[in-house]
């Protein structure tokens, strides 16, 4: 029998092998860190005396509780300033690469791996943060640990772990005007559940991923986490090569030709068996949109909101009949005449460049609806100063919305970027649970195209709402530049060094 991706990834990495009562020891590849999950391991580490085991491979960056502007002062929030500090302290402590604010390369650190070519097929990739599953869209197999998994494998570089379950997610056919790779991973966790994919890893597949840009797969395999899954992978191809190839820390010359020989054997086999198999019809999906208090609860954004009463299943009801009361929805009402107070556009599900072109080309040229405050946050710096040099910033600016600095900002909360209570977002993050993105504050999650057209409009809306639509095509919203813009470059970046006296398993990362 054949093997599936994610055995393939796994089966590379195992230091020792486990048991049917103990789990297998995994080596990591890269070890991403950030403010919020790491102090308590620094302190487990300093409380025994020891050191990092392999700094080489592990690299910092502020992004949660960063604000989005005023980066050249001190920050005002003693929290936010607190663990701010205490992350500085200890990589310079430990010896670790930090990306801090005023850096070119701070960001979002889901943002930061990808774009400095560290996140590639094959490797194993942690980060104490459950969004790391992002990284599955290079092939890799990625995905977020708590606190005391931050410690083991900052004083081991292993991980022990119980292998994953299998799910194949197919997704075939034409994706129609004005549906993204946002609407396809809601409609997927529609359909299957926010716990649907607990205790597995997601394998994306099938002619719709095949042609998505890297930007949109990673899109996809950033929500994994919301259906409940430890990761989502998607197999390496030509588009994976060219959107890595020339980073700072992808091979080159023969290391490159070497590479990408071994990541083109990263695919699952034919015959490969999955524990679960889930087929969508992309020609069928419709712009998505989330009504309710958890990512699960979406639907098509021509559709209305549920009536409870009407759904069988007793805890779903239930479910339904608390969600409204917060989002203070009416059973019945259409979707598209809910009135938006606020729509923020970032995240490490939605805050990269292609997202950003994509929402400016829906923007370009006309006003925000009246009362409406538009937040545009890049993922990173990077890409801030990419948006600003293909003049993105300015059709942002003249819309009305606020251009800010690089930052998880609203997505969580933990900055001052917050909805006030009763305040109503369409959101491009991933989550809106209760008080995300501040207490009170209703999320409605959406794509990139429907909150621009939501920022046009003042109230949930498609790009095929706007008087655009009858001659304009997908291509015309599309990632690509603007106007003949290129994309900036991405020279000039400090090499991470490698102790040769422990090479890591994937000996590109220099």
């Amino acid at each position: 029998m054949g093997s599936t991706l994610a055995a393939k990834v796994w089966n590379k990495h195992i230091v020792s092998q486990g048991s049917d009562t103990a789990p297998d020891l995994l080596y990591i590849d890269l070890h991403l860190l950030h403010e919020v999950t790491s102090p308590q391991a620094f302190e487990g580490l300093r409380l025994e005396n020891r050191q990092v085991r392999r700094p080489d491979l592990t690299i910092a960056t502020e992004d949660h509780n960063t604000p989005t502007c005023d980066i050249d002062k001190p920050i005002a929030d003693p929290i936010s300033r607190l663990q701010i500090d205490t992350l500085r302290a200890n990589c310079a402590e430990f010896g670790l690469r930090i990306h801090s604010l005023g850096d070119a390369d701070q960001g979002i650190v889901h943002q930061v791996g990808p774009q400095l070519g560290l996140s590639q097929p094959g490797l194993t990739i942690v980060c104490g943060d459950s969004h790391t599953s992002t990284h599955g869209a290079f092939g890799a197999l990625a995905f977020g640990i708590g606190t005391s998994e931050v410690e083991h494998v900052l004083a081991t570089q292993t991980l022990p772990l119980q292998p994953f379950k299998t799910m194949a997610i197919n997704i075939e056919g034409e994706l129609p005007f004005g549906v993204t790779s946002k609407d396809i991973i809601l409609a997927i966790i529609a359909k299957i559940g926010t716990g649907g994919g607990q205790g597995y890893v997601l394998e994306y597949r099938g002619k719709a991923i095949e042609k998505m840009s890297m930007e949109a797969r990673m899109t996809i395999c950033n929500m994994s986490i919301e259906a409940g899954a430890r990761a989502g992978m998607i197999a390496p191809d030509d588009i994976t090569f060219a959107y890595l190839k020339g980073r700072p820390h992808a091979p080159a010359g023969e290391d490159w030709d070497n590479a990408v020989a071994y990541w083109r054997t990263l695919k699952s086999d034919d015959d490969a068996v999955f524990d679960v198999e889930v087929t969508l019809n992309a020609s069928e999906l419709e712009p998505f949109v989330t009504w309710g208090t958890n990512p699960g609860q979406g639907l098509p954004l021509s559709n209305a909101v549920p009536t409870p009463s009407e759904i069988a299943d007793a805890d779903q009801r239930l479910a339904a009949e608390k969600a409204l009361t917060y989002m203070d929805l009416a059973p019945g009402q259409a979707l598209k005449d809910t009135k938006i107070d606020t729509v923020f556009i970032g995240s490490c599900t939605n805050g990269r460049i292609e997202d950003l072109r994509s929402a400016a080309k829906v923007l370009r040229g006309r006003k925000k609806a009246e009362n409406l405050r538009v937040l545009v946050v890049p993922a990173s710096a990077r890409v801030r100063l990419q948006a600003e040099a293909e003049g993105l910033d300015k059709i942002f600016q003249d819309f009305g919305a606020e251009w800010r600095n690089a930052g998880c900002s609203m997505c969580l909360g933990m900055n001052p970027d917050q909805l006030a209570p009763g305040e109503r977002s369409a959101s491009t993050s991933n989550r809106n649970f209760e008080g995300r993105q501040g207490k009170g504050g209703r999320t409605h999650l959406v794509s990139p195209l429907v909150a621009a057209a939501t920022a046009i409009r003042g109230t949930l809306s498609s790009i095929s709402d706007l008087d655009i639509a009858a001659t304009a095509s997908m291509s015309d919203f599309d990632g690509s530049p603007l106007d003949g813009h290129g994309a900036a470059g991405f020279d000039g970046h400090a090499p991470v060094v490698v102790d040769t006296a422990e090479p890591p398993l994937v000996a590109n990362l220099v």
